[in-house]
């Protein structure tokens, strides 16, 4: 009869924890009470600086992005229009070498005829 007698203290326990928790959130305010609007007017408004910093945020980084982004372009053109005037230096300095080879070679075939024509 022990057994029993634990079971009943223990099942009148649980009910008696029941029943109190019941009281607890029957006395909870409801949600029309001016604590509570004044709280979640709080919360509505902490929220909303919370999205207003966030859209500054990926502002921020959206411009951050287009500034690197053009500052990548300008840097590539500058390398582009650096390689273009090496390259245009490079076909100048050839075209002076070829030239300079064809003159000198004018000069020698100048020289070797009029070796020649003195010799005749």
């Amino acid at each position: 009869m022990k057994n029993l007698k634990e079971l009943s203290e223990r099942r009148a326990a649980a009910a008696q924890a029941k029943e109190q928790l019941l009281k607890k959130f029957g006395a909870a305010p409801k949600p029309s009470d001016p604590d509570m609007i004044a709280k979640r007017t709080e919360r509505e408004a902490i929220a909303a600086a919370r999205e207003a910093r966030r859209a500054d945020r990926e502002r921020s980084v959206q411009e951050d992005l287009a500034r690197r982004t053009a500052e990548a372009d300008a840097i590539a053109r500058a390398a582009s229009a650096e390689a273009d005037a090496r390259e245009a230096d490079a076909r100048d300095r050839i075209a002076r070498i070829l030239t300079d080879e064809a003159e000198r070679k004018a000069e020698r075939d100048r020289r070797y005829a009029a070796r020649k024509a003195k010799h005749r």
